[in-house]
């Protein structure tokens, strides 16, 4: 089994997968962040290229990552992680986990009510082609755009300044290897794959 990596927390090991789920989740945030500059870049192509190859492609891209992935994600943090994490807390971080659990959580439903907003302008575009009108006009409202993806930089912030250290911290490999198969399991993959 890999080593996992508890020295650098937010950054990724050089073989991320399940059985360095700490790591798994750092490098997801790279991901988000790929994938909100996706949609602050498509945010401007709208208006000048309209719905095309380029922007319909882009859009199911975004559409599919934070319908799937993301979910997964705030599954991972909210059913695994954060319980883990309070099976194997003491003393002082129980006040501290449980006030940082209760904001996570806030944020998690905050950013997919964002998500959901976002998403409701951005489903033409990905349609557009599909029903034959590539190149029409359709745009995504700048100022919820901007919305997710500060709330999303902050969320990370986060997470990679409180969260995942206390993590690396108080979680022992056993806990880990737990997370890590219950990750695969939410993903639909078998062990060993």
């Amino acid at each position: 089994m890999p080593q996992i990596n508890r020295d650098i927390p937010g950054q990724a090991a050089p073989a991320v997968g399940f059985d360095a789920p700490l790591e798994m989740l750092a490098q997801c945030h790279r991901r988000f962040e790929q994938q909100c500059s996706t949609l602050q870049r498509l945010a401007t192509h709208l208006p000048q290229h309209g719905a095309d190859a380029q922007a319909q492609q882009a859009a199911t891209a975004v559409m599919r990552y934070f319908d799937s992935a993301a979910r997964q994600h705030h599954e991972d943090e909210e059913q695994d992680l954060l319980p883990a994490m309070i099976e194997a807390m003491a003393g002082s971080d129980a006040v501290c986990l449980r006030g940082l659990s209760e904001t996570l959580a806030a944020q998690h439903r905050g950013l997919e009510t964002l998500w959901a907003a976002v998403r409701r302008e951005l489903q033409p575009v990905g349609a557009a082609i599909a029903d034959g009108s590539p190149g029409r006009a359709l745009s995504l409202d700048a100022t919820a755009v901007k919305a997710l993806v500060n709330g999303y930089r902050e969320h990370i912030a986060l997470e990679e300044a409180q969260l995942l250290p206390m993590a690396a911290r108080l979680l022992d490999d056993a806990a880990l290897r737990r997370m890590g198969s219950a990750m695969r399991r939410r993903r639909g993959i078998a062990e060993g794959d």
